[in-house]
């Protein structure tokens, strides 16, 4: 079986055509990089519109059933960055320790780290993670939380997702 796996940009500049997005490719080559096991990515792009993103990750997480869902951009502190509050409203319980380990990686490489809210959390069986807006932002922070994410997806009981040790060295508990 095929693993579905959300990828959500959350950019008025890119959702009206100003720019291309660099953010979900950069999502998706990393994931290609990290995973040996087969996936499919579902791509979303939206405006930094809470309403809409809340309605981009339930229909990720409720209709696509995608078991993981990466979003990018909307993390900061500008008025119109609302993707931690959309993650929020949407999910069941929160998984603070994503977003405290990404903004300490990042802290490695900008001091305005501290300024990032990224954050995680659960939707039935999805493991959301917000991501940062900058690609090289997004490699260092999926470096830094993804081997814990295929034992999360395990715990609920998701797909089996296996990766590319030479690249990422996933964590689960020896039985």
């Amino acid at each position: 079986m095929t693993t579905k796996i959300g990828i959500l940009t959350v950019s008025d500049r890119a959702s009206r055509g100003q720019y291309d997005d660099l953010s979900g490719p950069a999502i998706e080559d990393t994931l290609k990089a990290y995973l040996t096991s087969d996936w499919q990515p579902v791509y979303r792009l939206v405006e930094d519109e809470q309403p809409l993103i809340e309605q981009a990750l339930c229909e990720l997480a409720d209709n696509e059933q995608c078991c993981l869902i990466i979003t990018t951009g909307g993390t900061g502190p500008a008025k119109r960055d609302v993707t931690p509050e959309a993650t929020e409203a949407v999910c069941d319980k929160m998984m603070p320790g994503f977003g405290e380990l990404m903004r300490q990686e990042s802290l490695k490489y900008v001091p305005t780290a501290i300024l990032s809210r990224q954050t995680a959390g659960l939707r039935n069986q999805s493991l959301i993670i917000n991501l940062p807006g900058k690609p090289k932002a997004i490699r260092q922070c999926l470096d830094a939380v993804f081997p814990a994410v295929p034992y999360c997806i395990d715990l609920l009981e998701g797909p089996f997702m296996t990766c590319d040790e030479s690249v990422i060295k996933v964590f689960r508990p020896k039985s």
